[in-house]
């Protein structure tokens, strides 16, 4: 793990490439958001915003998602991966949101853990994305950045969490996830970095670099 110098240094690298990181998933409000982060599981946020473009013109609150019934569901769903198990859960949190929060989506990392396939990551995305807090989700992209760039010795996402929490400032921490998961997206791919285009070169120590 590198210096917290040479960290922040990086991510002020980051700052001047897209100052205003955004999350790719469409959606109108914390209960879309929550649901398409569900949907986002081991699938991609362009097949999640297509299936949801639709879907979010009829239910956009749990209470009308509980109105569409599972069946219905799993039919805008359908193209998206795992969507049975997506489709079941979705119904069960639309459910709690319901009976335990008012219909309202939970303002706390807690109570959204507690929703049906609502982990960690589901929870911490959507209290940086929509209530704007200092949560940082560590997803494959971000996992496998941090480890290479050096900005971790994690080997899970909660240990790339804590080491990021422990020396980024918080205006960092509301940002590093986008700039992580786009840099993952479009300039170092897994499969094949395009060097080439990276700001980062010079931070590179990866043998792979070109």
């Amino acid at each position: 793990m590198r210096k917290k110098a040479e960290i922040l240094e990086i991510m002020r690298c980051f700052e001047q490439n897209d100052p205003n990181p955004r999350c790719e998933l469409n959606f109108s409000n914390a209960y879309t958001l929550l649901v398409a982060v569900v949907l986002s599981a081991q699938s991609t946020d362009k097949g999640v915003n297509k299936a949801t473009e639709e879907l979010f013109k009829v239910a956009d609150t749990p209470q009308k998602m509980l109105a569409l019934s599972e069946d219905k569901l799993k039919e805008y769903i359908k193209t998206i991966g795992l969507y049975n198990n997506k489709a079941k859960n979705i119904m069960l949190l639309s459910k709690e949101l319901v009976e335990k929060f008012g219909g309202e989506v939970p303002e706390n990392r807690e109570d959204l853990q507690s929703l049906a396939g609502v982990g960690r990551k589901t929870a911490n995305v959507v209290l940086n994305v929509w209530f704007g807090k200092p949560a940082l989700a560590v997803d494959t992209h971000v996992l496998r950045l941090a480890q290479r760039l050096e900005l971790s010795d994690g080997k899970t996402p909660l240990e790339v969490e804590q080491d990021l929490l422990k020396v980024l400032p918080e205006e960092y921490v509301k940002r590093a996830n986008h700039w992580l998961v786009l840099f993952g997206r479009y300039v170092c791919k897994a499969q094949k970095p395009e060097c080439e285009k990276c700001f980062l070169r010079n931070w590179c120590n990866c043998a792979d670099k070109r």
